[in-house]
């Protein structure tokens, strides 16, 4: 589905001076893969994940999205920001019908598949609510809700649950595999937090300075919602930590 070869992005400063976000980076992914894209701050992480929604265009190499090169943004690919991106003065039901409006869709056709997915989310009793009136966790659904509307394939999500409690990120994470699971996306999440990267991911990518991937590591799970408890979870979490502080390649 996705290949990525090669692929380096430099910014320029005001100042003029240059900035290598992203180095020679490759890596494939498949029809229905789960991938996690883990590393420190500042490490090209969120980057990676705005080429490959056809946000930037990369410096260097090449990004193809089924074999055609990705230069603009995709109609099957949706990407879900950190900070959810509703609009605070649209109710529940018209931030998660948006992109359908915004692609001329008609009233009928907006309710018909807004409404399943609303319920899917447990957000139907909230469609007149405001998103200031609601949780993070909430706000965050909407944000999927808006994403799965528009039906894509690939889903790419950037430090989506960093700033909710523990019970409600893990239960949006369990929420977003049974998901990927009923709607057959392949996911590529973005995170800083170890234990979310090996319960979310079958493949983990390793970022590290400067801007590139120095290990990816082989952790295929089913749908398992109780993966986190098992002596596995433990061992590869302390793979991860050990490839993040090492930089050594692991297959």
């Amino acid at each position: 589905m996705f290949n990525i070869d090669n692929v380096s992005l430099r910014y320029e400063n005001i100042d003029g001076t240059r900035v290598d976000a992203i180095q020679g980076v490759s890596l494939n992914i498949g029809e229905g893969d789960r991938v996690s894209i883990v590393g420190a701050s500042g490490c090209g992480k969120s980057s990676l994940l705005y080429l490959m929604a056809g946000l930037v265009a990369p410096s260097a190499g090449r990004i193809a999205y089924n074999g055609r090169t990705m230069d603009s943004p995709h109609a099957d690919i949706a990407l879900i920001l950190q900070d959810y991106g509703l609009f605070p003065w649209k109710t529940v039901y018209n931030n998660a019908a948006l992109g359908l409006k915004l692609r001329g869709a008609d009233r009928l056709a907006i309710r018909g598949k807004v409404m399943p997915i609303l319920e899917e989310l447990g957000l139907a009793d909230k469609i007149k609510t405001y998103p200031g009136q609601l949780s993070g966790g909430q706000k965050q659904r909407v944000a999927i809700a808006r994403a799965l509307a528009l039906d894509p394939k690939v889903l790419l999500m950037d430090e989506p649950f960093a700033a909710l409690d523990f019970i409600t990120q893990e239960n949006m994470e369990k929420t977003v595999l049974h998901l990927c699971k009923q709607h057959s996306l392949t996911l590529v999440m973005v995170t800083h937090n170890v234990e979310e990267a090996v319960f979310m991911g079958q493949r983990i990518a390793v970022f590290s300075m400067p801007g590139n991937i120095t290990a990816l590591i082989d952790n295929q799970h089913g749908f398992d919602a109780d993966f986190h408890k098992s002596p596995l979870f433990y061992r590869q979490c302390n793979l991860v930590r050990e490839m993040m502080g090492g930089g050594v390649n692991a297959q």
